[in-house]
């Protein structure tokens, strides 16, 4: 892993949210088992522990709508069953950060009503104010959000640094090739990577 200076790095800690990563999630079905076979929350969350002790900053996205969904366009399967199931509602308790990856102190959660991160919202404002230079990514899923956040990054000037354990998709297949077009643009890297970078 290349240097990284922590003061000018952020994760981004994607759609770590019960009705994405729980098995009662309306998503759950497709990726909760591949984030406890892996145990990928747990190095998300070693990744944001160090993050925050070399003074880095930790941001999430989230999905969340408004009561009746007047701000989703259902223009995928996905986003159908969003609608459908009246799912990702605000202030639902399946739209929270699951409970081992919940923001602290000083952490930024942004919420987004489309697939990525940066769309709509006001993250790329967010780190340039911090002088952010180098983006680690972490979450759910490697080829959906996670991958199109990351090529936001890259269209935004950042560094992006794929934390390959500390990501997940439907199938292992899918995520290790996500991987692979990710390593084109970036860096993908372990979660002992980046805690030994960060100083342990």
């Amino acid at each position: 892993m290349r240097e990284i200076d922590p003061a000018r790095t952020a994760v981004v800690g994607v759609h770590w949210q019960h009705e994405v990563v729980s098995p009662d999630g309306l998503f759950g079905p497709f990726f909760a088992e591949q984030v406890a076979r892996h145990d990928v929350a747990s190095h998300a969350a070693r990744v944001n522990a160090a993050v925050r002790a070399a003074g880095g900053l930790v941001v999430y996205t989230r999905v969340a709508h408004r009561p009746g969904h007047p701000d989703l366009i259902p223009n995928t399967p996905s986003f159908a069953m969003i609608a459908e199931r009246q799912a990702f509602l605000e202030g639902a308790p399946k739209s929270r950060i699951i409970d081992e990856l919940a923001p602290e102190a000083g952490d930024v959660v942004i919420t987004h009503v489309r697939l990525t991160g940066f769309f709509g919202t006001e993250l790329d404002t967010v780190l340039r104010r911090r002088k952010i230079d180098t983006v680690l990514f972490t979450g759910v899923a490697t080829n959906l959000s996670v991958t199109g956040t990351a090529f936001e990054a890259v269209n935004h000037g950042y560094r992006p640094v794929i934390v390959s354990d500390a990501c997940t998709a439907a199938t292992d297949e899918a995520h290790r090739a996500s991987l692979e077009t990710l390593g084109r643009l970036g860096e993908v890297v372990t979660t002992a990577d980046v805690v030994d970078r960060l100083g342990g």
